[in-house]
């Protein structure tokens, strides 16, 4: 009797890891999965991916060595019109390769399941759904179209890319716009290749690794079949329940946030081979990125721009003045082609002699002519906002360079590659917490790429009210720093008719008259001055014979951009930064004021944050100031609630009302 308990216990046992195993197979479909009709975690989810699963292995020839085999395998359902995006899925790939010749991306096993009459009834994906298409010369992308795709459906999906590059893998995402219910990621890694894992995100995933036995046949040069065995690593990651990554407001790459497993190869140690070390230490990325081609033989050729230097600093003699008219000098010749890099692709001296470039090629002309004016100046390697954060020593983390000058002690940062950047003001998307300055001896160090003082915005208006609710009144504005660069950035390519016409509509359809502003193309160093005058009829309400204003006039704030319950992301506001307004206000005759907002501050204990509101009535005038200081650029997400406790406050505050009566 035990015997059979036994028995039908493993019996048992068997089955439900069978069907567990079943449950996340491609071709596995039932009824009930068909007829959910909501998300059983996320009620508001369009659509959810059921399962994913990827898996990396090696390959090997005699040819090309070892390569890279990428399978992934999905299963989505849809559960709302907006969902049936997911029907479309395109993938890119990379085709610069020198040996892999044949298609490097392959789709298969696409198939849409729908229920019709209670079964499950199928369409497979025909040949006309699929596509393809070339982007550049290096990358080419392709797309299906999965057939019959409606509300209620599950679409399922595999394809393989194969990649000559060890290197750096592909991320593997198992975070999206849409709930996740499961994922699995196996690899399979042979003992000669030392990868580091990174596991990017706040979500909870199990995972284990173990040695085992691996190996590899291939064809000689003869059509012989030869083999080798090996150790490999075999690693095991996997989660269930991942939530969708939603937008929020003030993010600076959503990309930080989503739930990720990143590789990047460490180090390599083949048999009777000296051991070759790629990231281990930013020593060994500034000494391994000295040796490319396009970044160390790059900085070694200034002789072809010594004679433009001399021409430029006849008796100059300070080394900041040298800096600057260099900067400059490079700024207007050299115009940006859009390429981020930190290589040079063709050559400085072609890049110089055409005038145009990619970023790393401005950069080094910059530099290469800083140094022969006796200038300290080295790269510094970055990462755009766009393109993540690196949190370890990596070469693949970087798609950027500029320029590092120290004088007397002090660091200045420049990017030549832009036409309103300036010493230490660099493109927006370039503010992303810490670049690498690498030197060609292989040593480097951490430079911190967020401004130490805050950019400032100082508005100064005066106004007069009238009886009939009209307000005539002058605005003078003075940016600074960031936020003159945002503003030059902004409306380059505007004319002042047009600016003017949009300026009117976004204060609240009032006129402007007599506008002016300095230093908007010129004198970038310099804060822009913007001043001109108004008038406008909607700005006051005329209730019960009493005169309603908001003190801020259209500058009032009146929504908090933090409106969700949880915050999954920091808070990134680019630049530490300190709005100022100064509005003085002349009451009309026969009128007296009966309320006045009530002077107000708020702040974080650690006054990142600071709000103060003051209001001062002296006869017929007021005077209101209001000042916002973000002294931080970014918040970890556990600030959330003060932050949006505190814009909630100056929001209520600033829309209590001045209550004008009549005598």
């Amino acid at each position: 009797m035990k015997l059979k308990k036994l028995l039908f216990c493993i019996v048992l046992f068997y089955n439900v890891l069978n069907i567990q195993a079943q449950k996340y197979e491609l071709g596995k479909v039932t009824v009930a999965e068909l007829e959910q009709k909501i998300h059983p975690i996320d009620s508001s989810a369009a659509a959810a991916i059921l399962f994913k699963k990827g898996k990396t292995t090696f390959t090997y020839t005699e040819k090309t060595g070892f390569s890279a085999v990428h399978t992934y395998e999905f299963k989505i359902k849809i559960y709302k019109k907006e969902g049936l995006k997911w029907a479309n899925q395109k993938v890119a790939y990379y085709v610069g390769y020198k040996n892999l010749n044949e298609d490097l991306l392959e789709f298969s096993n696409a198939v849409t399941y729908n229920l019709e009459n209670a079964k499950v009834e199928k369409t497979k994906l025909e040949s006309s759904g699929a596509f393809k298409k070339k982007i550049n010369e290096y990358w080419n992308e392709k797309t299906i179209t999965l057939p019959n795709v409606k509300v209620g459906s599950i679409i399922e999906y595999k394809y393989v890319l194969k990649s000559e590059n060890i290197s750096v893998f592909p991320d593997f995402d198992f975070q999206f716009d849409i709930p996740l219910n499961y994922f699995e990621y196996k690899t399979e890694f042979p003992e000669f290749y030392i990868y580091k894992t990174l596991l990017v995100g706040k979500n909870k995933i199990e995972n284990n690794s173990k040695l085992s036995n691996g190996s590899q046949s291939y064809a000689n040069q003869y059509n012989q079949t030869r083999s080798f065995n090996y150790t490999q690593i075999d690693a095991f990651y996997s989660g269930k329940d991942i939530p969708a990554l939603v937008e929020e407001p003030y993010v600076n790459n959503l990309e930080n946030y989503r739930g990720a497993i990143k590789h990047e190869l460490e180090r390599i140690r083949m048999p009777e081979q000296p051991v070759k070390d790629y990231t281990v230490t930013w020593e060994g990325v500034a000494t391994t990125i000295f040796k490319d081609d396009n970044f160390g033989k790059e900085l070694n050729k200034k002789d072809f721009l010594l004679e433009d230097v001399r021409r430029l600093l006849p008796n100059v003699e300070s080394l900041t003045e040298r800096t600057n008219i260099i900067f400059k000098f490079v700024q207007n010749k050299m115009n940006w082609n859009e390429v981020n890099s930190c290589y040079s692709k063709d050559g400085i001296q072609k890049a110089y002699k055409d005038q145009t470039g990619n970023v790393a090629e401005i950069n080094f002309i910059l530099i290469n002519m800083l140094k022969l004016a006796g200038v300290d100046a080295n790269p510094v390697l970055v990462s755009t906002v766009e393109n993540g954060v690196p949190i370890y020593p990596t070469r693949a983390g970087f798609n950027y360079l500029i320029a590092g000058v120290e004088i007397d002690g002090k660091q200045i940062l420049l990017d030549a590659s832009k036409k309103y950047t300036s010493p230490n003001i660099l493109p927006l998307n370039v503010l992303n917490w810490n670049g690498r300055l690498v030197k060609s001896d292989g040593s480097s160090k951490q430079i911190d790429l967020m401004p130490s003082k805050p950019s400032r915005e100082n508005s100064s208006i005066t106004a007069v009210i009238n009886a009939n609710g009209k307000i005539d009144g002058k605005i003078r504005i003075q940016r600074t720093d960031y936020d003159a660069y945002k503003f030059r950035v902004q409306n380059a390519t505007r004319n002042q008719e047009n600016y003017i016409e949009k300026l009117e509509q976004e204060l609240g359809d009032l006129k402007i008259s007599d506008y002016s502003i300095n230093n908007k193309n010129t004198n970038l160093s310099d804060p822009i001055m913007e001043s001109f005058g108004f008038e406008t009829n909607n700005l006051v309400e005329s209730i019960g014979g009493k005169l309603f204003i908001s003190p801020m006039l259209f500058y009032t704030q009146t929504k908090n951009p933090f409106v969700q319950e949880k915050r999954q992301m920091g808070i990134y506001f680019g630049y530490p930064s300190q709005k100022k307004f100064l509005i003085n206000l002349e009451i009309p005759e026969g009128y007296v004021v009966e309320t006045l907002p009530t002077p107000a501050r708020f702040s974080l204990d650690d006054n990142s944050v600071a709000m103060m509101m003051n209001v001062v009535n002296e006869g017929n005038k007021i005077q209101f100031s209001f000042s916002k200081e973000i002294n931080s650029s970014i918040f970890v997400s556990e600030y959330y609630d003060s932050l949006k406790v505190i814009f909630q406050k100056m929001i209520s505050s600033q829309n209590q009302k001045i209550v004008l009566k009549k005598i």
